[in-house]
């Protein structure tokens, strides 16, 4: 308790760190990947063909390559001088967008392609079909294995320790050198993981439960 108490700045500090690089990129890499999952069901094969693309190096290429190559490699070409925690966020949304891709794309397939064909009948383009039709569909679907690409996300922001990131990841670097038990603070920051995760792990059981009991109503009412 006393690894704890004695460094609880260091552990507040850090860990609002993570919360912070966690929102940002799971709010980039949720808008880009779905944007990519558009890209891939679109009618123009250039852009399925580009998305396709972006999906399957990312998903094959380890995030640390990902973090080395933003760390190392973008500064060299002078586009923009970012900080470390910009650069971080940037890896962790390009890397987790990827996989937000796939998952939303799997969810544009279980939707009947009957309701695309019945919105063109109606005159809509295909972005309006895909936003107002399908995506609203495909949304309950994906939830489940959405939240856990974000759970998988926050987890790996502790990859943006070894890159300088003020984050949780962090932590046992600074108790090595104060001369605190490592093992002990890498005890309590699996904790602090526990304790930020839970909540999305709640989220996904409730909306879970909601919809598809709205689904169950949905299907009685169709019924009669």
């Amino acid at each position: 308790m006393n690894v704890l108490l004695d460094n609880l700045g260091e552990f507040g500090s850090r860990f609002l760190g993570t919360v912070e690089l966690f929102v940002l990129s799971a709010v980039a890499s949720l808008v880009l990947g779905t944007v990519l999952a558009a890209m891939r069901v679109s009618p123009v094969p250039a852009m399925r063909v580009a998305a396709t693309g972006y999906v399957t190096l990312l998903r094959n290429t380890p995030l640390t390559l990902v973090f080395f190559f933003f760390a190392f490699g973008f500064p060299l070409l002078e586009i923009a001088d970012l900080s470390f925690f910009t650069l971080a966020v940037v890896s962790l949304s390009l890397y987790t967008a990827a996989f937000v891709c796939e998952t939303v794309r799997a969810g544009i397939t279980t939707v009947p392609p009957g309701q695309a064909e019945a919105a063109r009948a109606l005159g809509l383009g295909f972005g309006q079909s895909l936003t107002l039709i399908v995506l609203p569909q495909a949304i309950r679907a994906v939830v489940p294995p959405l939240t856990s690409v974000q759970i998988a996300l926050l987890k790996n922001t502790t990859v943006a320790a070894g890159f300088s990131v003020v984050e949780a990841g962090g932590i046992y670097q600074v108790l090595s050198e104060r001369g605190y038990s490592t093992l002990v603070g890498l005890l309590w920051v699996a904790l602090g993981f526990v304790v930020l995760i839970t909540p999305l792990t709640l989220l996904q059981r409730s909306l879970e439960r909601r919809w598809s009991a709205s689904s169950g109503g949905a299907v009685k009412a169709g019924a009669r």
